[in-house]
């Protein structure tokens, strides 16, 4: 029961500190494990273009695979970031938890696997990190064994705060457009707006993932943005970012805004660092300022049809 107890004493501050420096142990582990449930999730849903159905969605208490399913069945797994456990729901009325507290990457994978077996339910998956540099397989990994439960609850607080954002802009675009979602090899919350055109072949050159999966994600021309806690060697504190791929001419110029925002050439992004949007009487403001400005950057500069992508009248949005 430690961590409820824990749980219960952690702000309910909406945008809390998140300094890369405290919570990295944390969000390395994190990392590993979502990998590991992220990888049962592909496994078991039909192929989306550029890898939807591999993706968390956030939720009031953590993240969730939402509906999988397997042999006439059906199973969701969620991270619960209030009570600090993983939980499996069944549609035959099963459940089971896991505790997430301190353990090895090799015991979670083992956990997992194993209470797939209770339940039933039979996932092939491919026990290997992506997206990281010199990756260690799950069942091998005892380097990634922190699970700080505040650092947690206050990862998902910031998630689930611009999540709220997210969907808000996305509101106002009728082209096609992403999930809002979280990806669990780059370990970021993404919303993606496309123009309708193809794109040239992208590059690829991701770390411990093949190019023809990245020319996937790819295909189209598109305006990116999301939230990412950052890394060491690189942007080392949380940031939201945006992009266009391919880049067009005058993007990286553009006026964004708010003042806080630049673009970085070293990412190839325009960049609000959350430390900066903390500071602002009004967060949520500031942060469709930088998503809203740095989209129409990527669609003026890209000369989207923007008049068959955006509603005329923004306030005839459906409303409940």
């Amino acid at each position: 029961m430690a961590h409820r107890e824990v749980s219960a004493g952690i702000s309910a501050e909406q945008w809390p500190e998140l300094p890369l420096a405290q919570w990295k142990d944390t969000y390395a582990t994190l990392h590993m494990w979502t990998q590991i449930v992220g990888k049962i999730r592909l496994a078991c849903t039909p192929k989306i273009n550029h890898w939807w159905n591999s993706t968390y969605y956030i939720t009031p208490r953590g993240m969730t695979t939402s509906t999988m399913y397997r042999d006439g069945g059906a199973f969701q797994i969620d991270f619960d970031f209030i009570d600090h456990l993983l939980r499996f729901e069944t549609s035959s009325g099963r459940r089971a938890d896991i505790e997430l507290t301190s353990k090895t990457t090799a015991t979670f994978y083992r956990e997992v696997m194993e209470t797939l077996d209770a339940l039933g339910i039979e996932v092939e998956i491919w026990p290997h990190p992506v997206e990281i540099e010199d990756p260690i397989p799950f069942a091998e990994d005892e380097q990634h064994a922190t699970y700080i439960p505040e650092h947690a609850h206050r990862f998902w607080q910031v998630l689930l705060a611009s999540e709220q954002v997210f969907q808000e802009v996305r509101a106002g675009f009728v082209g096609k457009s992403s999930p809002v979602h979280f990806f669990w090899g780059s370990f970021d919350l993404a919303l993606t707006r496309f123009s309708l055109r193809e794109a040239p072949p992208h590059p690829g050159g991701v770390p411990n993932m093949a190019d023809w999966v990245t020319r996937e994600a790819y295909s189209h021309e598109c305006s990116s943005c999301g939230f990412w806690p950052g890394t060491e060697g690189g942007l080392a504190e949380p940031a939201y970012y945006s992009y266009a791929y391919p880049e067009p001419d005058g993007f990286k110029d553009y006026p964004v805004r708010p003042r806080h925002a630049f673009y970085s050439e070293e990412l190839g992004e325009f960049v609000l660092l959350y430390k900066d949007l903390r500071r602002c009487a009004d967060p949520a403001a500031v942060l469709r300022q930088f998503l809203e400005s740095t989209y129409e950057a990527a669609a003026t500069c890209g000369a989207w049809p923007r008049d068959l992508l955006e509603p005329e009248d923004p306030s005839r949005s459906l409303r409940a």
